[in-house]
């Protein structure tokens, strides 16, 4: 199995294909195996990197567990093993907070960017109501149900939504506040984004039970260099529910924004 030991840990990874870099971040529900619908597609333009974070799937933490402060210093020395200087990075959920980390600290080594159900931390007033009238409603699903996946795409593929299930049950368990926002931070990455001039796409599923679809909005509109593309009958996981637009979104994104040179 390939790992790369880079800042204290061992980190799982895969390269399928070949061409420009393309990394793919996984949210705290999965781990490298949530792109299984993503790597046939990409892998026939990309030099697609899929990797497990440090505490899931196959990764494992430091005896003093860093957790996500090191996601993003973990995908740069990934990056570096891999003698990779630039990629474009989809990021979902969590996998957020890596690809903003990396991209911010690291000027010029990402050409475009991809939020998927994410706002890469740019909030204003409003998204932060938002949110929080969010996170404190009372939940209008069943109780068991996968708050990931929306609700009729669950009742209609019952199959796949046991397999997202299995994913998340080979990641080890975390603490409920493992990704909370520290008490009292108030800040936003939307100034930084724009001052980076990479190119970002925003993807949000119309019935995302996790994420307000509002607040995926708001950071777009904070973003001037950004595009939001908002998917009905999806819920948090678009990648997973709606794999052939996701896919067809993402490539055209990319092909759209790749810098004169990337592709030789």
């Amino acid at each position: 199995m390939p790992f790369a030991s880079v800042n204290g840990t061992e980190i799982y990874y895969e390269v399928h294909g070949s061409g420009p870099a393309l990394v793919f971040a996984h949210g705290s529900g999965g781990n490298h195996l949530a792109w299984w619908q993503q790597v046939p597609f990409f892998s026939e333009h990309y030099a697609c990197i899929i990797f497990d974070h440090r505490s899931f799937g196959l990764t494992a933490d430091e005896a003093e567990p860093k957790g996500r402060s090191a996601f993003a210093d973990d995908l740069k020395g990934l990056l570096d093993f891999l003698e990779i200087e630039q990629t474009a990075v989809v990021a979902h959920s969590m996998g957020g907070r890596t690809g903003l980390g990396f991209t911010l600290r690291n000027p010029g080594r990402v050409w475009g960017l991809v939020f998927s159900g994410s706002n890469g931390g740019a909030v204003n007033d409003e998204a932060r109501q938002v949110r929080e009238e969010h996170q404190n409603r009372e939940p209008d699903r069943p109780a068991g149900t996968l708050r990931a996946l929306s609700l009729g795409f669950t009742a209609a593929n019952p199959e796949m939504a046991f397999l997202y299930r299995q994913f998340m049950r080979l990641n080890p368990k975390h603490e409920p506040d493992f990704l909370a926002v520290p008490p009292g931070f108030r800040g936003s990455t939307h100034e930084r984004l724009t001052d980076s001039g990479v190119p970002i796409l925003y993807i949000v599923g119309e019935e995302d039970a996790l994420i307000a679809p509002r607040t995926i909005e708001i950071a777009s509109s904070l973003v001037p260099q950004s595009k939001l593309v908002t998917m009905p009958r999806a819920g948090h996981s678009v990648y997973y529910e709606q794999p052939e637009a996701f896919n067809d979104l993402v490539h055209g994104f990319l092909t759209e924004n790749m810098p004169p040179g990337i592709a030789e």
